[in-house]
């Protein structure tokens, strides 16, 4: 890691200052400094991308397909860097890190693909006498410059979500990357500015919170997309105005094991839904609903895997719980477990917290009114609970907030599809964790969870705008 970073305005790096300090999130020491962007820079920027738009927007498909390329290739290269960064900024163990590496190649492959492939159709319009010699077709074109607000979790891949599929659709964009974890967006910088992206193309800026008020209400943006808190969120689609908005929020991800089910098969799956990267992210396993007569069993095997993990330094190849985000959020996580427990909730392992390291936890008969049941625990935090009946567990899947995914373990083709059918959430998945996805998959929630999808070909939907032709034959009468 450099001891400082530039922002990046206009496709050009700059460096007016150092002001914005980043932690070592294990050791709590700074690692490095990063350019802070004020209103100027951003009002910059935006007008950049407002010159930028019809320059994108005349990028032959094969052009923007090979900026996408090349991005592929330079992340192959730096791999090992940029996951060695992730892991000291984000605190995410080295393993993870290296496997949201390939994510982010992933990504921008599957954005290179979409690049050239045809987003139209042609219509039969011969419906009656009236519109006989009739012909239509639709294409989709760049819906002009947009904001993007990404979140501290995944700060290299869920970046890369926005970024890709902008560059594939001929959007100029201003991103505004997590304060927590600004270094790997502009990591993606340094690679976009070695392309031939017009002027103004693209622009990273971390800004303080004063200034990133532009993301949301400047005119002159088409589409917000921001990935982070419910509340944030929300509150941002209130002052957006007319623009487009796509919000990936919270979640409360929960996972029924279904009677017959192996557990054998479903216990690893559920170990690293509940506690991968420290369980920071929107659809961790956060409840798991246990059919009764499984319910012994499978609370014996889950703790013995909980407590086996390692925790400690992300740097260790043998770490699978590294540290939260802050202490903060560390001391407010460990506040909603002792807060359960008071109110009647079991704790079977962890719950000990030193400085942002919280060990793997697990609890039962935790209070349906309690923060850690209710809320996005958004830690290392696993609440397990039996059930009778396949339909009241999905009943009491329905009976949160929030809906991105949800985890079915069954082998039960019936059970399946009604879970599919009855549960209030962007995506189920069967035999599988809510925490498990692939970057081409539609994505996103409903309820508080948000609005609108991500998953490259779904957010280039949201970047463009359908625009129809119609050909009246002249000569068909």
């Amino acid at each position: 890691m450099k001891k400082q970073y530039p922002f990046y305005l206009a496709n050009r790096p700059e460096q007016p200052n150092t002001d914005l300090e980043v932690v070592n999130k294990y050791s709590g020491k700074v690692a490095t400094r990063v350019a802070k962007a004020g209103v100027a820079d951003i009002e910059r920027a935006i007008a950049a991308a407002v010159e930028a738009a019809v320059p994108m927007r005349r990028m032959a498909p094969f052009e923007r397909q090979a900026v996408l390329r090349h991005c592929v290739a330079r992340f192959r290269e730096r791999s090992e860097e940029f996951a060695d960064i992730l892991c000291i900024e984000a605190g995410k163990p080295i393993k993870d890190s290296r496997g949201e590496v390939e994510r982010l190649i992933d990504t921008f492959q599957i954005a290179a693909d979409e690049a050239v492939r045809p987003h139209g159709e042609m219509l039969n319009l011969e419906i009656s006498p009236r519109t006989k010699g009739y012909r239509g077709m639709t294409k989709r074109v760049p819906i002009g410059p947009c904001s993007f607000i990404s979140p501290f979790n995944f700060p290299l891949n869920l970046t890369a979500h926005k970024i890709a599929p902008a560059i594939a659709a001929g959007c100029p964009f201003v991103l505004k990357p997590a304060s927590l974890t600004p270094v790997s967006a502009l990591l993606i910088g340094e690679v976009l500015a070695e392309t031939d992206l017009p002027a103004g193309a693209f622009s990273i800026l971390p800004c303080a919170r004063d200034g990133a008020d532009l993301f949301t209400t400047d005119e002159r943006f088409k589409l917000l997309s921001f990935t982070g808190s419910p509340d944030v969120g929300w509150a941002l689609k209130e002052k957006a105005g007319k623009k487009k908005v796509v919000l990936e929020l919270g979640g409360n991800a929960a996972c029924v094991i279904d009677e017959g089910t192996d557990l054998e098969d479903a216990l690893p799956r559920l170990i690293t839904g509940a506690f991968y990267q420290s369980g920071q992210s929107c659809i961790s396993v956060q409840r798991i609903l246990v059919h009764r007569s499984l319910a012994e069993t499978f609370e014996q095997k889950f703790l013995e895997a909980t407590r086996a993990l390692k925790s400690g330094d992300p740097a260790e190849e043998e770490t699978f719980i590294g540290p939260m985000i802050s202490e903060k959020e560390a001391k407010r996580l460990a506040g909603w477990i002792d807060a359960a427990v008071g109110s009647g909730g079991t704790l079977l392992c962890g719950g000990q917290r030193e400085g942002a390291l919280l060990q793997a936890t697990v609890l039962k008969n935790v209070p349906k009114d309690a923060k850690l049941y209710r809320e996005e625990a958004f830690g290392p935090v696993a609440l397990i609970e039996p059930f009778d009946d396949f339909d009241a567990a999905l009943e009491t899947v329905n009976d949160s907030r929030f809906g991105i995914h949800a985890g079915i373990f069954t082998p039960r083709i019936d059970h399946a599809l009604r879970a599919w059918d009855e549960l209030e959430v962007g995506g189920v998945l069967i035999n599988e964790i809510p925490s498990w996805r692939v970057d081409n998959l539609p994505y996103g929630g409903v309820k508080d969870s948000g609005l609108g999808r991500e998953g490259v070909r779904y957010a280039i939907e949201d970047m463009t705008e359908m625009r129809s032709l119609v050909f009246r034959d002249t000569q068909k009468k």
